[in-house]
């Protein structure tokens, strides 16, 4: 593939499968806000975050599949106009049940981009090719986690927090546009044949089974998690226990987000330079420590703001090289069922960020220590895993 159409293709990949993490990062600064607007307490508050992660995680099940069946454009167009619906739907909410109500929606439909792009990823390419694409669309998907939170912030100020949600409603018409004029169809019918049902239950047997799969989907999804902590718990800490208005706290959310994007450019030269597996291993280690370090130096009394967010760059910087080259080894050798295969990966990762989220909120109170301890546990977990199955497969190939 030439060099400006790989560019163009990760462009296009990126700013789709931004669309369902907008729903998340944009609305961030206005959590407190709609916790006063509708008075709802901060657990329900956070119940929203909840509620889209879980829809959002089963709709992968479906979109995936279904990718492999019909081809990758139809399900997408689906998908967006069933976010574009959920996000009117929050848009005009007159209390939080209906919000939550309508952030399912909004989940079930902003699936289908994250889950169809990985297989577009995997129809076209393999290895360190595969992994450079993959940070390349990471880039270009960074524009939500770095401007999402800032943009939210000056739309809250400006329109309330009714005006998030239309703005996002906005950016999945823009979607729709994109699919329709930019992507070209990866999936040709020859290839469809025998896709059903029956054949992607056995796809999900195939997978369950696969250890090496489901270790690095694992390792990937715990990573994710770590960061899902940081994602429903800043926005309280930093506004309520810090005293950041909305606008600085997108300032200091886009830090961390840039770590974990900026690092993860430098996958594809470390991978074909080291190999997959190498890279994984150190950075997965790396990850763990400047976690656990985070949450040690906060309990001895270094709980300055500027310390929590140095120590989470670090930590979310490494973690920028654990996901992308975890989620390429897991699809490796996966490529006749890649929507399958993106399709349980991406919903282990988002069930497994929902989880973590509600235990978190089950045995914490808030505040920034909960959340650095629980950023640090689930961090370690993700390294031993990540030890385990390398393992593994260094003794399978042996």
């Amino acid at each position: 593939m030439k060099h400006h159409s790989f560019l163009r293709l990760a462009l296009v990949l990126g700013l789709l499968s931004a669309i369902g993490p907008f729903a998340i990062d944009m609305y961030l600064p206005s959590l407190t806000v709609i916790q006063q607007a509708l008075r709802a307490d901060e657990a329900t508050v956070k119940l929203s975050l909840t509620v889209f992660f879980l829809s959002f995680a089963v709709s992968q099940v479906l979109y995936g599949p279904a990718s492999d069946m019909f081809g990758r454009k139809p399900p997408l167009y689906a998908g967006i106009a069933l976010f574009v619906a959920g996000s009117a739907g929050c848009a005009l909410a007159p209390d939080i049940g209906t919000l939550l109500a309508f952030r399912f929606v909004q989940g079930l439909g902003g699936g289908a981009p994250n889950v169809i792009t990985r297989a577009v990823v995997r129809d076209l390419h393999t290895g360190h090719e595969a992994a450079r694409l993959m940070s390349l669309l990471m880039l270009v998907f960074s524009v939500s986690p770095i401007l999402a939170p800032l943009a939210g912030s000056f739309i809250v100020e400006a329109g309330g927090w009714h005006a998030v949600f239309w703005t996002v409603a906005g950016i999945g018409l823009a979607g729709l546009g994109l699919t329709a004029f930019a992507l070209e169809e990866t999936r040709p019918p020859e290839e469809r044949h025998g896709s059903g049902l029956g054949s992607t239950l056995r796809a999900f047997r195939l997978l369950l089974r696969d250890p090496h799969f489901m270790g690095m989907t694992g390792v990937a999804s715990l990573g994710v998690a770590a960061f899902f902590i940081y994602l429903s718990s800043s926005s309280f800490v930093l506004i309520n226990q810090y005293g950041l208005t909305p606008r600085q706290y997108g300032l200091a959310f886009a830090v961390n987000a840039a770590s974990f994007i900026g690092v993860s450019q430098l996958t594809g030269r470390l991978t074909r330079r080291y190999g997959l597996p190498r890279v994984v291993s150190v950075s997965v280690a790396a990850f763990a420590l400047a976690m656990v370090a985070g949450a040690v130096l906060h309990a001895a009394g270094a709980d300055g703001l500027a310390t929590m967010i140095v120590v989470l760059m670090i930590g979310f910087g490494f973690l920028g090289l654990v996901v992308p080259t975890t989620s390429v080894m897991a699809l490796d050798h996966h490529g006749e069922i890649a929507g399958a295969a993106s399709a349980l990966m991406g919903t282990i990762q988002m069930v497994s960020g929902a989880v973590v989220i509600a235990l978190l909120g089950l045995v914490t109170h808030g505040g920034a220590q909960p959340m650095l301890t629980g950023v640090a546990v689930v961090a370690v977990l993700t390294w031993a895993l990540a030890w385990v199955s390398l393992r593994g497969a260094k003794a399978a190939q042996a």
